[in-house]
């Protein structure tokens, strides 16, 4: 061997170490007290203090939609792996109401040891019974619900399945209800012939406990095709309005669908004539005014509905109105088609809330009847007070011939009576009332030039009732 160069021994004692080992060290670093197993157990204990699930996995999906049918969550088993994860079988099922349900939680793990001892359920939050479950297998706990009711909620009731220290391990959305009812009773109106809505009745029971979804469908009744309403719960949760574009001289063909987990249902089709459904404003500039010094009556004005001057049509008033104290309204139906009216037989003195509403009917020769109005804003007037002494006053007859006295008062009540069943608001109705007040003006006259001065009426108190023989 060569003097100077050193042996084997020598060469591999000075040789530098490996290259790949140096780097691996500059970039992971050197290794740290407390690594190893203390650091993986501080990693768990971040873990555990995540924030677990505040809600079940029902509540976090909208009730329109399919909830994820992978519906895992993380396990907190305590003295595990991270990798344990469970599952409940059947994921999200649909029953109906009565059904019985047999479901499973089987928890899985790498390495082997995940077990099913110690888990539980709970539905909606309430832990269920013991009793209720059992242990199927070292990793398996099934669950068995006899008799079910209706869900609490249409986006599924949270049935859960727990670790020993309550951690969520697995959820599933429970939906249990009945299929949709045929829907009914649809009605629609139009307004002033520029759009229509309409409403119905769900079904003879309504609730059906699961999200049910309904569609008001329309087309032209000979041609076209099935269009779909839009805008729905205008008037009310089970209602839908159609803005625009409606043809006016042909029928159309209404129905609604009913669609939810558990089927469907189609209402029976409605046919109807835009110009047969046409309804309008309440009467505009209502005005309410006293009949010169008249203590029982009030004069009504209104104004024709401005919507609808340009159509070919008749309209028929009904009148409303009730005094200042009391929620009781008296309607008056045989207005006509009149915008004026007079409202007799009232009390003096005493403050009258009026409304009135419009039904335009026989627009472009319609031949149904109409849709009323809703009520105009109430007006309010008070009718004159009395100025003649009460019941009490003193029991002979004032002296005079004032047609307004006491008896001739009972009989003019008498006969407006009569008045409002036969031709209330009429002008035949203000005809008649002027021929009476004339007659009943002569008649107490007459009567007291027969009558002795200061003589009072028979003690018991019977009075002769006069009627006149033509009016």
């Amino acid at each position: 061997m060569p003097a100077g160069r050193p042996g084997p021994a020598a060469q591999s004692a000075r040789r530098p170490p490996p290259l790949l080992p140096l780097l691996l060290l500059c970039v992971l670093g050197a290794p740290q007290a407390g690594s190893g197993a203390e650091g993986f157990s501080s990693g768990r204990q971040e873990e555990r203090h995540q924030p677990r699930h505040p809600r079940g996995p029902c509540a976090q999906h909208p009730i329109h939609t399919q909830p994820s049918l992978g519906s895992h969550f993380p396990s907190d088993l305590p003295n595990g792996p991270e990798d344990h994860t469970a599952v409940i079988s059947p994921q999200d099922p649909t029953l109906l109401i009565g059904s019985s349900l047999q479901a499973t939680c089987s928890v899985h793990g790498d390495p082997p040891g995940a077990t099913a001892e110690g888990l539980y359920w709970t539905l909606n939050g309430h832990r269920l019974p013991p009793e209720l479950s059992r242990m199927l297998n070292a990793s398996t706990l099934a669950l068995a619900l006899a008799n079910l009711n209706g869900s609490r909620q249409q986006s599924g009731d949270n049935l859960m399945c727990h670790a020993r220290d309550g951690s969520i391990l697995a959820g599933s959305c429970l939906y249990v209800g009945l299929p949709p009812e045929k829907p009914f009773n649809i009605s629609c109106w139009s307004k002033n012939m520029k759009d229509l809505t309409c409403r119905w009745t769900p079904g003879a029971h309504g609730e059906t406990f699961l999200h049910t979804n309904y569609s008001l469908k329309y087309k032209l009744r000979w041609y076209g095709q099935d269009n779909t309403c839009e805008e729905y719960h205008t008037v009310g949760p089970h209602s839908c309005h159609i803005p625009k574009d409606l043809a006016l001289f042909t029928p159309y063909e209404i129905w609604v669908e009913a669609t939810n987990r558990l089927g469907s249902a189609r209402s029976d089709v409605l046919t109807l004539d835009i110009l047969d459904v046409v309804t309008t404003d309440p009467p505009p500039e209502v005005h309410v005014s006293r009949v010169g010094g008249l203590e029982d009556q009030l004069s009504v004005r209104w104004v024709s509905p401005p919507a609808l001057k340009d159509f070919l049509f008749q309209a028929k008033y009904q009148i409303r109105y009730r005094v200042e104290d009391s929620v009781d309204w008296k309607v008056v139906d045989d207005v006509s088609n009149q915008t004026s009216c007079r409202l007799a037989g009232l009390k003096p003195g005493t403050v009258y809330f009026v409304q009135v509403r419009c039904n335009p009917f026989g627009i472009y020769g319609s031949k149904k009847a109409g849709i009323w109005s809703e009520w105009s804003h109430p007006t309010a007037a008070s009718t004159p007070r009395s100025e003649r002494p009460g019941p009490g006053g003193g029991a002979c007859e004032p002296r005079g011939g004032e047609p307004s006295s006491g008896p001739v008062r009972r009989e003019l009540k008498q006969f407006l009576g009569w008045l409002k069943k036969h031709a209330y608001c009429s002008n035949l109705s203000f005809r008649l009332y002027d021929q009476w007040r004339a007659w009943m003006q002569k008649s107490h006259k007459t009567r007291n030039q027969h009558r002795t001065r200061g003589s009072c009426p028979r003690a018991d108190g019977a009075r002769r009732e006069v009627l006149p023989d033509k009016l």
